[in-house]
């Protein structure tokens, strides 16, 4: 067994603190990837709080990593010792339904293998990225470029695919109308990506303090969604809005600002169901869809794009024992837009 330091939740209630946990003795197929950077994603809150489901403790959180090859399995053509290498969402998946073979493991039919929080094929519980070490299978670790800081590369792990998938899955293209709902670590990635793609960007938020950094990141209009007359003067805008509010609101506010044939893309996910009038979609043939982050294929696609159009995550990076006082920053939306743990931090 190959030994890791990590940081761990042995409970729902209490501070992650240190744990020392095993990663499996590598296999054929194998790579040993010594982390570099992990981001912290609002989602780890909620599984170690077990706000969606009971959770496995103790829980290592962690699916945007960021590392370098120590070792390889005897099988291993992808990478070699030395390499750069990421590892997001999930670690494995079943490989034989149509989802996995038309490379969308990420609703494989039998279930994804979640990098933390989930179960490997013999059962074990997988630990994710706030460790020093992890084994991946070589099929679904990705290759990272070294052109860009690898503390702004590990978001792209899942807030970057998170966004980046639903805006090519639609088309979006030069002179098309996107509205990105929400500045946080998705709607960030959601305003440089769709700005990247030429498409006319407008941040919707709550917030008018988030006008400047809007603009900075790429956006050419900005809507404060309380203004009423600014909201009413938006009506039948866009060709599509990325909505990425996780905070309970209703869907029918904003898919008013929808043209005809518009659709409203779902990537946050609040704790209340949103009442949805049929007559708002029906007037005007709108459409309302959901994504999940995206597929190994895709995923290599998104970030050798980042490579080549210089697109990293705003990041403030920490250290793994900063990460509770992280949390509660989070919770206070305290963090542009992303908080990177240094792993070095914990080999010390």
């Amino acid at each position: 067994m190959i030994q890791a330091k990590a940081y761990a939740a042995f409970s729902a209630n209490t501070p992650l603190a240190p744990f020392t946990l095993d990663r499996r003795d590598l296999g054929a197929h194998d790579v040993d990837i010594d982390i570099l950077y992990c981001g912290v994603c609002h989602s780890d809150i909620h599984q170690v709080r077990s706000e969606w489901g009971k959770s496995i403790y103790p829980i290592v959180p962690g699916h945007e990593i960021v590392g370098r090859i120590v070792a390889v399995g005897s099988a291993v053509k992808k990478f070699k010792v030395g390499d750069l290498a990421g590892v997001g969402c999930f670690v494995d998946s079943c490989r034989t339904c149509d989802n996995c073979k038309s490379g969308e493991e990420q609703f494989c039919e039998r279930g994804m293998v979640g990098t933390y929080n989930s179960y490997d094929k013999e059962g074990n519980p997988t630990y994710g990225g706030y460790s020093t070490r992890i084994v991946v299978d070589e099929n679904y670790t990705l290759k990272v470029s070294d052109k860009l800081p690898l503390s702004g590369v590990a978001p792209l792990l899942c807030a970057g695919i998170t966004t980046y998938s639903p805006l090519r899955h639609v088309g979006v293209k030069p002179g098309d109308k996107v509205a990105v709902l929400g500045l946080g670590g998705l709607g960030h990635m959601a305003v440089k990506f769709a700005a990247s793609f030429g498409a006319e960007v407008t941040m919707l938020s709550s917030s008018p303090s988030k006008q400047a950094d809007a603009e900075k990141l790429g956006a050419h209009h900005f809507i404060l969604t309380s203004d009423a007359e600014a909201m009413k003067k938006a009506a039948k805008s866009f060709d599509v809005i990325l909505n990425t509010v996780s905070a309970n609101h209703e869907y029918s506010t904003y898919l008013n600002l929808l043209k005809t044939n518009g659709t409203m893309i779902i990537v946050g996910i609040p704790e209340v169901p949103s009442k949805l009038p049929a007559n708002v979609l029906i007037n005007q043939r709108r459409s309302i869809m959901g994504s999940l982050i995206g597929g190994i294929k895709e995923t290599q696609e998104m970030l050798d794009y980042c490579a080549e159009h210089n697109i990293t995550s705003e990041v403030e990076v920490i250290d793994m024992q900063y990460i509770n006082e992280a949390y509660e920053r989070m919770l206070k939306s305290d963090v542009k837009y992303r908080f990177v743990i240094d792993l070095e931090s914990l080999k010390k």
